[in-house]
């Protein structure tokens, strides 16, 4: 007691408060200066990612914007041509007057046709002549040159100045057999203010329009190609070590720099599109925000000292707060006994952990939606109890409200609505409450129902689609085939086979197509039957075996799980063979197929089907299972969504990982006995 007298004297003496005082007051200036430096720091990594995403997001729309064009000339192009050789064939045929030129122009959407003689004379047109008198900016002699001369049977002119008129215009030209010359002409106005609308000068002046960024410029060694932000000058590639640096090895790079009165944060990015190097873009980022720290921490001095009269005045208060505190912590606790029964032994999951900590309570629900009892993960970091990284991002990033993930937990694709809050404990500890709920079934049940609505109305639409289309289709195709047998012109024979078969081949196209729909709305009904799974697996290795050695492919199973499974024998080899299929479509020489057999449990199996082709964009994944939905130039969508009704029937659930030059895995996950299949719709 003495002792404790002793020490609480010598603390309230004076000399020892001003000593504490002094200390305190260090270790507040001292936290200032090195939060400083800190938050220096983290702001120029900051400043650093955000003009490296700016400027990336810049490259990939400046590309876009290059390649936009060159589909669009492409598209115009490729139209022009093709009218150009329709207009040939029937002016070969003696078809062709101004009126029927005319009539063409406003049903295709064309400016203007003209057809010039081999010495340069217009001999038909589809407008009037209004420029007589008019002097001519381009001369038909000159441009039409290489197919007067014969050099050439096809012309892209492109853009070019009209001939008489003010405006610009676009422009194909084809020879005929007697070498006249038939030019077709859209105008371009159109086409220049798309250019304009999504050039560089418009992307420029979008990213400028952005607080915080000062100036962005495209430049090569000799100028500046394209620049926003009131850019008069600018630094010369070849007079800067670090612009030319950046420039010649094709990297990324930061530094502070003047532009004009102030300093700015400079990011610089190579352009390069399809293998060239264009230019260099250069970004400025204000250093506002960095002076705003520096102000901030000036503030900070100035009130140090109203700071510090405040903390003696919280001295005083805190051994009152203590004994309050105490007196809270005996009642934390009993409530904290009573509420961890309720926890216990409720429907939905409730997980609590602290950073530190790891995790405090796992309740009987979360045993079970985890598989995991809760003497396995306490005191583990919450990360512990998830099969991947992004599901426990998208659970931490969640806001307090309830929100909707989607992540897998042993590997299950599982819908659940995420509720999270935080406390602090008697530590002053900071603890954050999850509440997660299972929606899995609850979605199930809602796409077994609108999947089921949907198989009724195509099943109807099917009916009427078979009737109304097919005996047409077959009766055009008999036809078709009659004639070109029966029938033979006097001349041009082997063009009207030619387009009779044409006819009976898409007539048989159609067909296929109806069939296919046939098919899925109308599946066939599951029939099980007991077999060997590696008797199916091995049989599609045997029947592949002579294509894979063909194509140079790599063929691989692991069928760590080999028993009697209870499925339609047929439907489910039809499956493997569309995925292994898709996967064929997709690789080059020296790639590669597996396919593995997983044990799950008792009841239930997992198929892996992966190939190592360039993936599927993040974009269309969600779509690749949607009826008639294909990316392949001869496919017909109809495969995948085929694949998908099987699996469903059978009781199953496929899924998709995929990542961009990585390749594929389609995830099936079977029951082992079809105890009582679904009937089909």
């Amino acid at each position: 007691m003495k002792m404790k007298s002793l020490l609480k004297k010598r603390f309230f003496q004076p000399h020892s408060l001003l000593l504490a005082f002094l200390v305190l007051a260090a270790l507040m200036f001292s936290s200032g200066l090195i939060e400083l430096y800190l938050s220096k720091n983290e702001l120029m990594n900051l400043m650093e990612k955000q003009a490296h995403t700016v400027l990336v997001n810049l490259l990939v729309a400046s590309s876009n914007s290059l390649l936009i064009n060159e589909h669009l000339e492409s598209y115009l192009r490729e139209r022009l041509s093709n009218n150009a050789n329709f207009i040939r064939h029937l002016y070969e045929s003696g078809q062709i007057n101004n009126l029927f030129l005319k009539q063409i122009t406003e049903q295709h959407d064309i400016y203007r046709i003209n057809i010039f003689n081999k010495e340069g004379k217009k001999i038909y047109y589809s407008h009037k002549l209004l420029h007589a008198g008019l002097k001519e900016k381009t001369s038909p002699q000159e441009i039409l040159k290489p197919i007067f001369e014969g050099h050439q049977d096809t012309l892209i002119i492109g853009l070019k100045e009209a001939r008489f008129e003010s405006g610009v215009r676009y422009a194909v030209a084809v020879a005929a057999s007697d070498r006249s010359a038939l030019v077709v002409n859209l105008d371009a106005k159109q086409l220049m203010h798309f250019r304009a609308k999504i050039g560089y000068g418009m992307l420029l002046k979008k990213i400028v329009a952005n607080p915080g960024i000062i100036f962005v410029a495209l430049q090569d060694t000799t100028a500046i190609l394209a620049a926003s932000g009131n850019v008069r000058e600018l630094e010369g590639v070849k007079e800067s070590a670090f612009l030319s640096e950046s420039f010649q090895y094709s990297t990324f790079g930061t530094r502070v720099t003047r532009f004009g009165s102030i300093q700015v944060f400079e990011a610089v990015h190579p352009f390069v599109h399809q293998g060239r190097l264009i230019g260099l873009f250069r970004l400025g980022l204000s250093l506002g925000p960095l002076d705003a720290i520096k102000a901030r921490l000036y503030r900070r001095i100035i009130f140090s000292s109203l700071v510090l009269f405040i903390i003696g005045a919280i001295l005083f208060t805190f051994i009152l707060a203590q004994q309050k505190l105490n007196i809270l912590e005996k009642q934390y606790q009993v409530v904290e006994t009573y509420s961890s029964n309720i926890i216990r032994n409720v429907s939905d999951v409730i997980i609590v952990y602290g950073r530190q900590s790891g995790i405090k309570i796992f309740n009987q629900a979360a045993e079970k939606l985890f598989n995991k009892n809760e003497a396995e993960v306490k005191g583990l970091p919450l990360s512990m109890i998830w099969d991947q990284s992004q599901c426990e991002d998208l659970v931490v990033q969640s806001v307090g409200c309830m929100q909707q993930i989607e992540c897998k937990i042993q590997n299950l694709l599982r819908y659940l609505c995420v509720s999270k809050s935080a406390f602090y404990d008697q530590n002053n500890n900071e603890n954050t409450i999850l509440v997660i709920r299972d929606l899995t079934e609850q979605k199930s049940l809602e796409a077994q129902i609108q999947r089921t609505e949907r198989l009724i109305a195509m099943g109807e639409l099917a009916s009427g689609v078979a009737h109304e289309i097919r005996n047409p289709l077959n009766t055009i195709g008999t036809i078709i085939q009659q004639l070109d047998k029966d029938f033979e012109p006097k001349c041009k024979s082997a063009e009207y086979h030619q387009l009779a078969r044409l006819v009976y081949k898409e007539v048989r196209r159609i067909n296929e197509t109806v069939q296919d729909f046939l098919r899925f709305a109308r599946p066939e009904p599951i029939q099980p039957q007991l077999f060997q799974l590696s008797d199916l697996i091995n049989n599609l290795f045997r029947q592949y075996q002579s294509l894979l050695t063909k194509q140079q492919l790599q063929f691989t199973l692991d069928l760590t799980w080999d028993g009697e499974v209870s499925w339609d024998h047929r439907q489910m080899h039809q499956v493997l063979i569309n995925l292994i299929q898709n996967a064929l479509d997709v690789l080059s020489a020296h790639g590669k197929i597996s396919i593995r057999v997983v044990d799950i449990n008792e009841k239930e199996l997992e198929i892996r089907v992966h190939d190592t082709g360039p993936g599927i964009p993040a974009d269309i994944r969600s779509k690749i299972f949607n009826l008639y939905f294909t990316t392949k130039a001869k496919g017909t969508g109809v495969g995948l969504s085929i694949v998908q009704r099987i699996v469903y029937e059978h009781g199953g659930i496929i899924s998709v990982e995929s990542a961009e030059n990585r390749g594929t895995t389609f995830i099936l996950r079977m029951p082992k006995k079809l105890m009582s299949h679904r009937g089909s719709c």
